[in-house]
């Protein structure tokens, strides 16, 4: 186990990737009483689970030979002028973006802003995101963006029938909706007994279907292109006592009359086409907002304005933020992420051209579809749609093909809808030559005069004339070298993992390198349509099945899809995946889903969304499983039981030993056996899911496999399966080589899902190799059980396994000093920060208590440091405690403390350096937080959604 570092010779990526060096691991096996990590895993990780052999992958490859690889692969994509549309767009990303957000780890390695005093720069962004959408759809307020617009257009429904008057279980969609999101919809109706109706709405209220419905969505712009006047419908709708979502375009809304002005009450899209390269599909932040009487209802993450404990305005998550860790089987939503990253990168691209900048963009690719359509129709083609705003769509009976393959030796993908019609796509990169090559592939000859086309007006009703983007944000960074400081003053107000370890028990905060986040932003990786014709992607398909090979045989499942794009998705994906065995075998009334009390909450949530009944399995004081509990519910449902959900190592953090004997007991019922895979970072290379007993599982790649979670995301949650499931997976109506026929429909928009990211794991399981990602394993189990070790004296260990040993993460019970101090786990929490430390996960699996986890990436000095923060916290505790400092002021109490808290009047009975320089930490090395403590319950009370004005700023 001695690396090469150690030993003089070239350091290898495992090397570089794992933190502590050769006398590092010594000082931390020493401190545990084993002779190395052989031994540590023979006394930790129980031996019916342990693998027994090495993992079969390619031998590890350098980092130059593994970037050489990506190269390779890249070269097989052949990047095209994409014009296919069909909700993705070639784009322009401002090169001060690129570099400064989506190539900047300041931005990609931060954690979701659940300690949002720490994360008040991606908040501002969020914000600024926030107020974009609302302010172009028209609506009183959007959320901080949804994992792709399919996603959230099925989140639409579900908030809708939540909400409507109308009791019918009916949803109607226009037959001009974008057919990825109609499937998804499809996909996530069918569960829960929503019936969804498929109506041509063109010819308007006449053809709306006879009966009740509870909800209505419409395209505006439509998947054709059409612009339609939708006013009567969703009148008629409403008279109906149904509510209403509309699938819009926020580029089209600079021009077109908003969502919000035409009755709807929901608005839900992508802002993809906001700088976001294609990458194959994904990520992209999609959208969704309402109107104000439905907003307590809006699913994911919702960013508030309250203030902190010195009156300054401040920004935080509100309302159901992680609801589903309270509400659980109760919660409106299984979505507990978003797509940060993303979403930061759209509002900057608002911010950087501003309203005015928009809208010339927009008006420019108008009059390039009208020019377009004006050639076309002077050539005899017929182009359907009268009004439209990017997408032109040209009748040639019989000729679809031959036009899109003329096209294609132009360069240019263009879409054939069936045998009679092509739809061609303008965007803001199109250039007049563009123009002509797609005119000369219809047959028509180049050079003829567009006439009065570029001039062609909305009509009335059409045309928009409320203002936008009125904040001053979108009009003060005009200039690059504004944007360029606006940009790094946000990301300084922020902890991130380019600053210092982020402990966070179940969230797995590990290194992201610089070698595998290279080829993200390659054009043969970013340029790809994910309906592309799928020679366009071979290098990208050969990497997803390279990378899926590797991880069913790190896991030890027979089969994976990668288009789950977030845990959550990848679980409701693994659940449907049992549904739907269960109903191919004539037992549809297998719906009972075994949970334990400790499971993350999304568990419960995606459960009740794949129409299952939770049913909750006891947790033992020792924190396992109660095993008495878990026969007595499989023998009270043993018909009716589907799966169990179970988190392996445990939500507690310990490999529990009676793991294969409830498999055994589950299987022996006739059900399924779920492993999720949050905690999969203990097992890679010691212990399989799959072989010890678990049917399938879900796997975050933005934690194992070091996809970075952006402030929130991106992330990816494929679904791994056992042979017998595999029939099962996802599949995509566009893409038949996204999976099995008999699939259960499609989970996210894109067929792969977030692809562009996949080169991140490709990377890192092809540096590592086997032995690599067994050594990673091992050295977060050794990191986690010395922190447990060091800091157990002072903050009891609340679990261990057998021999006293955690897995990767452990609980440290901070009840008994709340108890006897009154110091809470939020106090500790926001202390850290003074620190220069993010804080340990909070009040979960376990209330009142911190779950710390190390991951392999920290070295001996940073886990010391941290290790010593939390003693020197203790001992401030401690003072506490003894009346030195009294219970409602103290420096716990007190912060995080902030810079211009210093010059104020200080009333404290603690100095100005034990607030902000206490223990072990450097004034050359000073993080000051931007505020104070938050008051949470302000914000929630007093809910503010947008952009505040501007003097709430000062």
């Amino acid at each position: 186990m001695t690396s090469s570092a150690a030993t003089g010779t070239s350091a290898t990526f495992a090397d570089r990737h794992i933190g502590p060096d050769a006398d590092g691991l010594r000082r931390i096996l020493d401190l545990l009483d084993q002779s190395d990590l052989d031994a540590l895993e023979s006394a930790a990780v129980p031996a019916t689970i342990r693998t027994g052999r090495p993992l079969e992958l390619p031998e590890p490859a350098s980092e130059v030979q593994a970037l050489a690889e990506l190269r390779g692969l890249a070269a097989r994509n052949r990047p095209m002028v994409q014009m296919i549309g069909l909700g993705y767009h070639d784009t322009i990303t401002p090169g001060v973006i690129k570099r400064n957000v989506l190539e900047n780890p300041a931005w990609y390695t931060a954690y979701t802003p659940y300690q949002p005093e720490i994360s008040q720069g991606r908040l501002e962004a969020l914000l600024n995101f926030q107020t974009a959408v609302a302010d172009l759809t028209g609506l009183d307020i959007a959320n901080a963006s949804m994992l792709d617009e399919g996603t959230a257009a099925a989140e639409a429904m579900t908030l809708i029938k939540r909400t409507a008057r109308a009791k019918s279980n009916r949803f109607v969609v226009d037959a001009d909706t974008l057919p990825q999101t109609l499937a998804v919809v499809r996909t996530r109706a069918e569960p829960i007994g929503i019936e969804v109706v498929v109506a041509d709405l063109s010819a308007g209220v006449e053809a709306l279907p006879v009966g009740d419905f509870f909800g209505l969505l419409l395209s505006y712009p439509g998947a054709s292109g059409a612009v339609r006047d939708h006013r009567e419908l969703i009148e008629a709708a409403h008279q109906r006592e149904a509510k209403v979502a509309v699938a819009t375009d926020l580029l089209a809304l600079t021009l077109l009359t908003p969502p919000g002005e035409i009755g709807a009450d929901v608005a839900v899209g992508s802002a993809q086409r906001f700088g976001v390269p294609l990458g194959f599909g994904g990520p992209h932040a999609g959208f969704i907002a309402v109107r104000a009487d439905i907003q307590r209802q809006l699913p994911g993450r919702l960013v508030g304005v309250s203030h902190d404990a010195h009156g300054t305005t401040a920004f935080r998550l509100a309302l159901q933020t992680r609801e589903q860790h309270i509400r659980r089987e109760k919660a409106t939503s299984n979505i507990c992420t978003a797509q940060v990253l993303l979403a930061v990168m759209a509002s900057m691209y608002a911010v950087y051209h501003g309203p005015d900048g928009l809208r010339r963009i927009t008006e420019r690719i108008r009059t390039d579809a009208l020019v377009l359509a004006a050639l076309l129709e002077q050539g005899g083609v017929t182009v359907e749609h009268a009004l439209f705003f990017d997408t032109v769509r040209a009748i040639v009976p019989g000729r679809a093909r031959e036009v899109v393959a003329a096209a294609r030796d132009r360069g240019i993908n263009l879409w054939a809808d069936g045998e009679d019609a092509v739809q061609i796509s303008v965007s803001e990169s199109t250039t007049g030559a563009h123009l002509t090559a797609v005119v000369e592939a219809f047959g028509v000859a180049a050079g003829l005069s567009s006439g009065e086309a570029a001039t062609a007006s909305l009509p009335g009703w059409a045309a928009r004339t409320s203002e936008y983007l009125t904040h001053p944000v979108f009009h003060a960074h005009r200039s690059e070298t504004a944007m360029l400081r606006y940009l790094r003053r946000l990301s300084d107000m922020d902890l991130a993992l380019d600053r210092s370890m982020i402990p966070l028990g179940s969230c797995t905060m590990k290194l992201n390198a610089t070698t595998e986040m290279e080829a993200v932003t390659w054009p043969e990786f970013a340029g790809i349509h994910p309906f592309a014709p799928v020679e366009d992607a071979a290098g990208y398909l050969d990497l997803i099945e390279q990378l899926s090979a590797w991880l069913c045989e790190i896991t030890g499942y027979a089969a994976v899809s990668l288009q789950p794009n977030a845990g959550s998705q990848g679980e409701l994906a693994g659940l449907l995946a049992i549904r739907a065995y269960h109903r191919s075998r004539g037992e549809q009334d297998r719906t009972v889903c075994l949970i334990p009390a400790s499971a993350h909450g999304t568990n419960a949530a995606s459960a009740v969304m794949a129409g299952m009944k939770v049913v909750v399995v006891k947790t033992a004081t020792t924190g396992d499983i109660d095993m008495a509990d878990l026969r007595a519910k499989i023998d009270q449902h043993a018909a009716q039981l589907a799966a169990i959900m179970v988190t392996y190592p445990s939500t507690h953090g310990v490999y529990e030993d009676t793991i294969t004997e409830l498999a055994e007991l589950v299987h022996a019922a006739g059900g399924q056996v779920y492993v999720d895979g949050a905690n999969l970072n203990a097992l890679v290379g010691v212990a399989r899911p799959g072989v010890f007993g678990g049917d399938v599982s879900h796997l975050n790649l933005h934690k194992t496999f070091c996809i970075p979670h952006g402030g929130g995301g991106p992330g990816v949650g494929p679904v791994a399966v056992a042979a017998h499931l595999a029939p099962f997976l996802p599949n995509h109506p566009l893409a038949p080589a996204a999976g099995p026929d008999t699939g259960i429909g499609a989970i996210a928009a894109a067929p792969w899902g977030s692809a562009s990211i996949l080169p991140i794991s490709w990377a890192y399981v092809r540096m590592m190799g086997a032995a690599g990602l067994r050594r990673a394993t091992l050295t977060a189990v050794a990191a986690a059980n010395y922190i447990a070790r060091r800091l157990d004296e002072h903050y009891p260990v609340l679990y261990t396994g057998a021999g006293g040993f955690v897995a990767h993460e452990c609980i440290l019970d901070l009840r008994p000093i709340t108890s006897a101090t009154g110091v809470t786990v939020d106090d500790v929490a926001k202390r850290l920060a003074d620190y220069g430390f993010h804080a340990p996960t909070m009040s979960f699996p376990v209330a009142g208590t911190l779950m710390v986890e190390p991951t392999e990436s920290e070295d001996l000095a940073e886990i010391d440091r941290f290790c010593d923060a939390m003693i020197a916290i203790k001992a401030e505790i401690d003072r506490v405690g003894a009346g030195d400092w009294p219970a409602t002021d103290n420096p716990l109490r007190g912060a995080p403390h902030t810079a211009a808290s210093l010059v104020e009047d200080w009333p404290h009975p603690y100095s100005r350096a034990e607030a902000v320089f206490p223990a072990g930490v450097s004034a050359a090395h000073k993080y000051f937080p931007p505020v104070g403590r938050i008051d949470g319950a302000f914000g929630d009370r007093n809910l503010v959604c947008s952009c505040p004005a501007p003097e709430a700023y000062a």
